[in-house]
C-alpha cells in the first residue's frame, strides 16, 4: 500500500540488506508495550495500534515485547507467544505490515523478576491480591537469582536447571510460532531488566553454580537462548537482540564483549539501549538528551564490528539520518515519538528529500488527496501573495 519507489537521496531511506531480507529504509519501530492483551493474544487494538505504523512509511515495525511462557510477561496484558492459539491473530498484523511494503518484525523474552507487575497507568508496582479483585492476579517470579527488584516486591524464585531447560523448550517453540505468524524478523530480549539481563548483571546474579560468578558465566545461558533462537530461526532471515549497553552491574566493556560473542553465533544487529534493572530512576545515572544512547551504539559497532540499532530521544529527522550517514548505526529506532506521530517516517522523508514529491511514499489512498489539496493551497498561497502584493 506504501510507494516505496522512488529514489531517496537520503541516508535514512537508503535500503539494508541482512542475509536475504532487504530493509526498505533504515527507520525501525521500536516494541513498545501495551499492556492490552487478553491471555496473552493480540486484538483489535493491536492490530491498529501497528497497523498506523505500517501506513506511516516505517520500514521495520516491531510487535511488543512478547511472552515465551505464561508467567513471562511483565502484566497481564503483555503479549504472549506459548501456546498455537497466539498465532492467528498476530498473523493478521504481519500480513497487513506486508502488504504495506513494511518487515514486521517481533521482540521474544521473559519478564524474569519484573513479572507480575500491574499495567503502568494503574501503578506499576508489584501485583498484589488487591489487583486480583479487578482481573489481574499476581504470580510468583522466577530470575537468575534471589535478588527482588526492589524491598517493596517479593523475592523471584531462582531458576532451577530443570527450569532453565524447559525455557530452552519454550524459547524454541516460540520461535517456530513466530515463524508460521509470517514474521520476517525475529529480536532477542536481553536488556531493561528482563530475565536474561537478570542473568548478566552482577546485582542480579547471585548463582553459585556455572551460570553465575564471571562474565563468561554469566553470558552463558543468555548466549545459549540467543544461539536456540538463530538456529532455529530460518537462515535467510535475520536475528536482532536487544541488550542495556551500560546498567547497574553491566559496563559496556561487557556489552562489547557479550556482542562478540553474539556475532560469532550468528546474530545479525545488535539492538543498543541502557538501563531497565532497577525500578528507581536513580538506579542508572545516564545523562538524557537527544540520541542519548547512539554513542554506545556507535562503539560497540565500532569496538565488537557487528550491526547496531540506536535508540533515545531520536525525535529529529536529520539527526536521525546523520546517525546513519555517519555510521553510527545501521538503524535508527523509533518509539514514543510515532505515538505522539504515526507518520514521523513520512515526514522525515519530505524533510530530507525536498526535491521529492510532497507526498512520495504515502499509501495511495492518502497521497492523491493531499496531493490535489496541496496544488489547491497552492493557488490560495499564489493569489494571497498577489494580493498583498497589490496592496
Amino acid at each position: 500500500m506504501n510507494n516505496n519507489t522512488s529514489t531517496p537521496t537520503s541516508n535514512l531511506f537508503s535500503p539494508l540488506r541482512l542475509r536475504d531480507l532487504e530493509l526498505p529504509n533504515r527507520i525501525v519501530i521500536s516494541p513498545m508495550c501495551t499492556y492490552s492483551a487478553d491471555e496473552g493474544i493480540a486484538s483489535d487494538w493491536h492490530f491498529a495500534h501497528l497497523a498506523k505504523f505500517a501506513l506511516g512509511g516505517a520500514g521495520t515495525i516491531f510487535v511488543e515485547a512478547t511472552a515465551v511462557d505464561p508467567d513471562g510477561g511483565l502484566s497481564c496484558g503483555d503479549l504472549g507467544l506459548w501456546s498455537d492459539s497466539h498465532v492467528a491473530p498476530l498473523k493478521r498484523i504481519t500480513d497487513f505490515i506486508k502488504a504495506c511494503n513494511s518487515v514486521p518484525a517481533i521482540q521474544l523474552g521473559h519478564a524474569g523478576r519484573k513479572a507480575s507487575s500491574q499495567r503502568p497507568w494503574i501503578g506499576n508496582g508489584a501485583l498484589t491480591e488487591k489487583d486480583a479483585e479487578y482481573g489481574d492476579k499476581p504470580w510468583q517470579t522466577v530470575s537468575a537469582g534471589t535478588v527482588p527488584v526492589n524491598e517493596s516486591w517479593p523475592a523471584p524464585q531462582q531458576l532451577t536447571l530443570e527450569r532453565m531447560e524447559a525455557m530452552r523448550t519454550s524459547w524454541r517453540l516460540a520461535v517456530d510460532r513466530a515463524i508460521d505468524a509470517g514474521f520476517e524478523i525475529v529480536e532477542v530480549h536481553m536488556a531493561h531488566g528482563y530475565l536474561l539481563h537478570q542473568f548478566l548483571s552482577t546485582v542480579t546474579n547471585n548463582r553459585v553454580d556455572g551460570y553465575g560468578g564471571s562474565l563468561k558465566s554469566r553470558m552463558r545461558y543468555p548466549l545459549e537462548i540467543a544461539k536456540i533462537v538463530r538456529d532455529t530461526w530460518p537462515q535467510d532471515r535475520p536475528v536482532f537482540v536487544r541488550i542495556s549497553a551500560v546498567d547497574e552491574g553491566w559496563s559496556i566493556e561487557d556489552s562489547i564483549a557479550l556482542a562478540c560473542e553474539l556475532k560469532s553465533i550468528g546474530i545479525d544487529v545488535v539492538d543498543c539501549s541502557t538501563g531497565g534493572l532497577g525500578r528507581s530512576p536513580q538506579a542508572l545515572r545516564v545523562s538524557r538528551g537527544y540520541g542519548f544512547q547512539v554513542p554506545f551504539a556507535e562503539k560497540i559497532k565500532k569496538e565488537a564490528d557487528v550491526l547496531t540499532m540506536a535508540v533515545g530521544l531520536i525525535l529529529d529527522p536529520e539527526l536521525a539520518n546523520d546517525i546513519v550517514a555517519l555510521g553510527r548505526s545501521d538503524l535508527v529506532a523509533v518509539g514514543r515519538g510515532v505515538l505522539e506521530d504515526p507518520n514521523w517516517p513520512l515526514r522525515a522523508r519530505r524533510v530530507l528529500n525536498p526535491e521529492a514529491s510532497a507526498f512520495a511514499g504515502w499509501p495511495k489512498q492518502y497521497g492523491s488527496w493531499l496531493e490535489q489539496r496541496e496544488r489547491v493551497l497552492e493557488k490560495i498561497r499564489a493569489d494571497d501573495q498577489a494580493s498583498t502584493t497589490l496592496s
